[in-house]
Formats: structure tokens, C-alpha cells, sequence
């Protein structure tokens, strides 16, 4: 159903800094969100810094971004 042998020329190393590319890709678009939305429902007075869901986000990110460097 789906060929996928013009990848077979791809070295795994190639693969491995492309995927790592779309983490720090992923990464930049996250820092891109503006802090008005990533507060977004939460009174001004209110806010901490554990409520940005940018930094979640890139938290999580990083995990996953280290989990697959050493498997």
C-alpha cells in the first residue's frame, strides 16, 4: 500500500537530525505563542509562573526530545 523505498538510501544518522530538527521546529512554534493566550482563562493577579503553558509545553517536548535521542 505505501511504498516507502526511496527512504532506504537515507542514512540513520540523516533520519535522526531531521526528526531532531522537527523537535527544535516544534520547540520555536511553542515560543512563538503569545503569552496572552498561554494564560489564557486565567485572571491577571492570579497568574503564576506554573500556569504558562509554554513552559509545559516545552518541558514536555524535552522529555520527549530526550527519550528518543537515547532509544
Amino acid at each position: 500500500m505505501l511504498n516507502f523505498n526511496w527512504l532506504s538510501g537515507v542514512s540513520h544518522e540523516t533520519a535522526r537530525m531531521v526528526f531532531f530538527g522537527l523537535f527544535i521546529f516544534i520547540g520555536m512554534l511553542i515560543l512563538l505563542i503569545s503569552n496572552a493566550y498561554a494564560f489564557k482563562g486565567i485572571e491577571t493577579e492570579r497568574r503564576h509562573w506554573w500556569n504558562n503553558l509554554k513552559l509545559w509545553g516545552l518541558v514536555v517536548l524535552g522529555m520527549l526530545f530526550t527519550v528518543y535521542y537515547i532509544f
